[in-house]
């Protein structure tokens, strides 16, 4: 909604070409009586004849209908599409993304298992198929925003140390351990600064979403583990900070609004107008800041172990994360159990490299099911 929002205030620069949905038909519909795609994409093909039905209802029988991931590689690879916003939630982005990608489209990456998944796969197809790649995630478009101009010879190279991730702290920053033993899923997707989906909620308040994203800023900014701190900054006012080696830190602050990303993506290398409010600095008064707690939030100790590793290991730890996450959510197990059957899965692979997406779709795979048989025996 948030990019269609932008798209509505720039109809003269803007038109959405192609629209996809997992299986809300309805929402579906609302959108393209609004915005009059040439596509749609259901990925749930039970629902196709339904979503046929309810277009023709209203009218919208120029429509083009296409189902599963077949359809949305499809309308990401389409002559007439220059960007696409790649905001699909976990692995299941990866090969739509990947098709964009091999098309030479901007890609305004919001799937950030795109990267943990397949990272070094992911930017070599970028630079061959020359493809943009561009991050929306507030806090590496705080970093792209901050960053100088080309980065390929390496961070130090260009003058930054550090890239100073912040991170709210989730809903349970100041709860105790024995606290997060009890929390219920209820309790987990409610974020106290942004309005996200369930799974994302509660990998927000693991901190695994903190995780995924330092893996992810490897990949986009050629860094090391080393080089990524994660600074808990619980008004999320500041997005993200590069520290250079003059001593200055540069941020990148805002309202949280996923707009504004995704305009100064939308419009790079220019600014565009997004709808959100300027930051009233006097009603914000104060920023606090403090580092994180890796051993109540083990999840984002877990992130960098599988960074520092490398291979398949980032693969390991992302699928096992969706399967507990997934679980948690129906509650089959405890909010403390998450990063408890991510690690297990962690030592049970040898995390081999693979050079092939089937490799790495493999391993995931593998990993689900043992995820799945460790969630079966907590039972």
């Amino acid at each position: 909604m948030s990019t269609l929002d932008v798209i509505s205030r720039h109809p003269q620069h803007y038109r959405a070409y192609a629209l996809t949905a997992n299986q809300n038909i309805e929402r579906l519909v609302e959108q393209c009586q609004q915005f009059k795609p040439a596509y749609v994409v259901i990925a749930r093909e039970e629902k196709y004849s339904a979503l046929k039905q309810q277009l023709a209802d209203h009218g919208l029988t120029d429509i083009q209908i296409l189902t599963n991931n077949e359809g949305l590689e499809t309308v990401a690879s389409l002559d007439e599409v220059d960007q696409v916003m790649a905001a699909i939630v976990g692995a299941a982005g990866l090969l739509p993304t990947l098709a964009a990608v091999k098309a030479g489209k901007r890609i305004l990456l919001a799937n950030k298992e795109a990267l943990v998944i397949s990272g070094e796969l992911f930017i070599q197809a970028a630079k061959k198929y020359n493809a943009q790649i561009l991050p929306v995630d507030s806090e590496h478009n705080a970093i792209f925003q901050a960053m100088p101009a080309n980065i390929e010879a390496g961070l130090q190279q260009s003058g930054v140390e550090q890239i100073l991730l912040t991170a709210s702290g989730g809903p349970f920053r100041q709860s105790s351990l024995a606290d997060l033993n009890n929390i219920t899923p209820a309790q987990a997707i409610n974020h106290p600064n942004w309005d996200m989906g369930a799974k994302i909620s509660v990998d927000s308040a693991t901190l695994m979403n903190k995780g995924l994203e330092v893996i992810e800023a490897k990949w986009l900014f050629n860094a090391t583990p080393e080089q990524i701190t994660v600074v808990v900054h619980p008004q999320s006012v500041i997005h993200s900070m590069v520290q250079y080696n003059d001593g200055s830190v540069l941020a990148q602050l805002g309202n949280p609004d996923m707009r504004t990303p995704i305009a100064y993506c939308m419009g790079w290398p220019k600014r565009i107008v997004s709808g959100v409010a300027p930051l009233n600095l006097f009603e914000i008064a104060r920023l606090d800041f403090e580092a994180p707690d890796m051993t109540r939030f083990a999840c984002l100790q877990l992130c960098y172990n599988a960074l520092k590793t490398g291979g398949s290991a980032p693969v390991v730890l992302n699928a096992a994360n969706e399967i507990a996450v997934d679980a948690f959510l129906k509650e089959k197990i405890q909010f403390l159990e998450i990063p408890q059957i991510i690690e297990q899965c962690l030592s049970q692979f040898n995390h081999k490299n693979s050079n092939e997406i089937e490799g790495l779709l493999e391993i995931d795979h593998e990993t689900r099911q043992t995820a799945r048989q460790l969630i079966q025996k907590l039972i």
